[in-house]
């Protein structure tokens, strides 16, 4: 594609991940990518059915190979699934780009998932219920999220303001080319 780096978004179930990559690749005019729906379109398959199938190994293995496929291009917004932080060949691939962490507390996110839960798409992970799940999901993925990340957003920021933020955190990364003469704007 443009050869310039891959911003991935990365963060956990409800942090607005798809939501931020949307806009940030609308304004940065670059394509949009999320890695569950890489996954759907490679295997046929909704992120409940493979675990259904194989369990969250199953699932986390498809979700390794989508993002090699992404990977292979440049200059894309790519949505990561909030599990992708947790094999180390995907944080490898992951470091060959610009990695926005999108960090909310454990509230905010569980507000988030009990007022559009998409159980179909977000099978539960411990079993628990949904405030004790993503407080141990974030207890155990939260040094990998940092370790990831070149910058953290706040996530529960107004949606204008985070991308606005994020814009600023990929051009201090030197994630921005200038637009071509006349232009007048980095793009």
């Amino acid at each position: 594609m443009s050869g310039e780096r891959n911003i991935y978004l990365i963060g956990a179930r409800a942090s607005g991940k798809t939501t931020l990559g949307r806009k940030l690749a609308a304004r940065l005019a670059r394509p949009f990518v999320d890695t569950d729906r890489r996954v759907l379109l490679r295997t046929g398959r909704t992120v409940a059915e493979l675990v259904d199938a194989g369990g969250w190994e199953a699932f986390r293995e498809a979700e390794t190979v989508a993002l090699a496929h992404v990977s292979v291009f440049s200059g894309q917004v790519v949505s990561c699934g909030g599990g992708i932080v947790l094999r180390q060949e995907n944080r490898d691939m992951l470091a060959t780009g610009i990695v926005l962490y999108l960090k909310a507390s454990a509230e905010v996110l569980a507000e988030r998932l009990l007022r559009d839960p998409l159980a179909a798409q977000r099978p539960t992970l411990t079993g628990g219920g949904v405030v004790d799940e993503v407080s141990q999901v974030l207890a155990e993925r939260g040094a990998l999220y940092l370790a990831c990340a070149n910058a953290v957003l706040p996530a529960e920021a107004p949606l204008p303001e985070l991308v606005e933020l994020a814009l600023a955190e990929v051009e201090r990364l030197g994630g921005l080319r200038r637009a071509v003469a006349g232009r007048g704007r980095i793009s």
